[in-house]
């Protein structure tokens, strides 16, 4: 008999240890996501958009076993998917609508023997494994797009029994509703189609999920649907650019009135063509993602999503690809950035999570403020706790850098450097909590990132990235 693997063991461990999925809520301060008991939901994502239309149950194991090792703890996927899943059917030979029409979805009698089967099977294993599973009920291109008989297949009155029909099925299911599809609704019929959508998952679900949406690259569910009671919290599409400008509309979102939690669903993917421009820029890297990903959570997100570009299309040899992608999806699972994810989680959870607001004050601007707080792939970004008891700066280069030492209220100042490449930290020392003092990264010069993290003395707070004591 063989021994098992690492990732096994991890997954074993993870199956025993699942229990019955959360609920989850909006925060009391309305700006992150918490379960039914109150704890912290970390939304760490993935768009693995074509999994219930492209994998089979092995692949989606392989898959799902994967991600849930690495600490990620919801899967964006798409019931009617991007890649003409209305009518190219799934490994087993299935489609999800009878005649492409939403009020009939495809149910046969009898177990394993239905598109809707199928998903039910990822949904299972997913909610094994303590994952929710992000569910787009459909892309954007069947509502948006003239795909059939010169129309959409979605309309207002379809839309809400197909809503309702979904809903009641995956009603006891760790399911978040994800309306849209990167597409924007350009006129009120397109909008009505949307509302009639949340409509109906409501009535089959009871309420029982919360329900964002995903708009179109450079957007955020707000521009359209912020005041509309069915949208539980905003998601933005900053898409596949790896400078900061598009991430800093993550802090936009995080001021709207009324308050909503925010968070990014499509930063760039690793290995994407970066701008989609491939012969200009090349494609990202580990560093292109993991800068969004602190970016994006130091500026008020209550989570983050992940992406790579062979993962989201589940590229294999044999398939169409789009847009290049530099691998197949199940090598591509081992790129560096997707481990990388864990460590900001982890970072964030080690210190009291739910009053942590975004502050770029801490930073003492240069004199020349595109140095610091910097500019395009060089922005420093800073948060912290508005009880005083911690703050963040983001450093994604090694250059010197000053922080008004007094946002941490204790008299003493414990600092230490988070390695956002390896989740390791390592103390710097004490200092008082008055005046500015300067620090300069391990790794002085060099495109690397690093995390400041400083801490009030008197809490004795773990090492960044270790677990607390006791959960605030």
């Amino acid at each position: 008999m063989k021994p098992l693997s690492l990732i096994a063991i991890i997954v074993l461990a993870l199956q025993a240890g699942a229990s019955a999925a959360p609920r989850l809520r909006v925060s009391e301060n309305k700006h992150f996501l918490v379960t039914d008991s109150g704890k912290p939901f970390f939304y760490l994502g993935e768009t693995a958009w074509e999994l219930f239309h492209r994998l089979n149950r092995q692949e989606a194991d392989r898959y799902l076993e994967k991600r849930a090792a690495q600490g990620f703890t919801v899967i964006q996927a798409v019931a009617i998917a991007e890649l003409d899943g209305h009518s190219d059917p799934n490994p087993y030979g299935h489609l999800p609508l009878i005649d492409r029409d939403p009020k009939r979805p495809a149910v046969k009698e009898g177990p394993n023997n239905d598109y809707w089967d199928h998903v039910d099977y990822i949904v299972n294993k997913a909610e094994s494994l303590g994952l929710f599973i992000g569910f787009l009920p459909t892309w954007g291109r069947y509502w948006h797009d003239k795909v059939q008989d010169g129309k959409p297949l979605f309309d207002e009155s379809n839309a809400e029994i197909y809503g309702e029909w979904l809903g009641r099925r995956y009603a006891q299911k760790p399911i978040i509703w994800i309306l849209g599809g990167d597409r924007q609704p350009d006129n009120d019929a397109q909008k009505a189609v949307i509302r009639a959508m949340a409509r109906g998952l409501r009535q089959g679900d009871g309420g029982t999920h919360l329900i964002t949406l995903h708009p179109p690259g450079g957007a955020g569910s707000s521009k359209w649907f912020h005041d509309n009671t069915w949208l539980d919290f905003n998601m933005r599409q900053n898409g596949h650019v790896i400078e900061y400008g598009r991430y800093a509309q993550t802090a936009t979102d995080y001021d709207r009135s009324p308050v909503k939690p925010v968070l990014d669903g499509e930063p760039v993917y690793e290995d994407h063509p970066v701008s989609f421009n491939a012969k200009e820029f090349g494609h990202s890297i580990a560093a292109d993602v993991r800068r969004p990903l602190y970016w994006d959570l130091f500026s008020g997100a209550c989570g983050h999503t992940y992406g790579n570009h062979s993962v989201w299309q589940m590229y294999a040899p044999g398939r169409k690809p789009i847009n290049g992608p530099l691998m197949p999806w199940f090598e591509a699972i081992d790129q560096p950035g997707a481990a990388q994810m864990v460590h900001a989680r982890r970072l964030l959870e080690s210190r009291p999570f739910l009053s942590r607001i975004p502050d770029d004050s801490i930073l003492v601007d240069a004199s020349v403020k595109t140095s610091v707080p910097g500019a395009g792939t060089r922005r420093f970004v800073g948060t912290r706790d508005t009880d005083g008891t911690y703050a963040m700066v983001y450093a994604p280069i090694g250059r010197k850098f000053s922080v008004h030492m007094d946002k941490v209220r204790g008299s003493k100042v414990k600092a230490w450097w988070f390695n956002p490449r390896d989740g390791q930290a390592a103390p710097i020392g004490e200092f008082a909590s008055e005046g500015n003092h300067a620090f300069t990264p391990p790794n002085p010069g060099e495109m690397l990132d690093w995390v400041l993290v400083l801490d009030d003395a008197a809490k004795n707070y773990p090492a960044p990235g270790q677990p607390q004591a006791s959960a605030k």
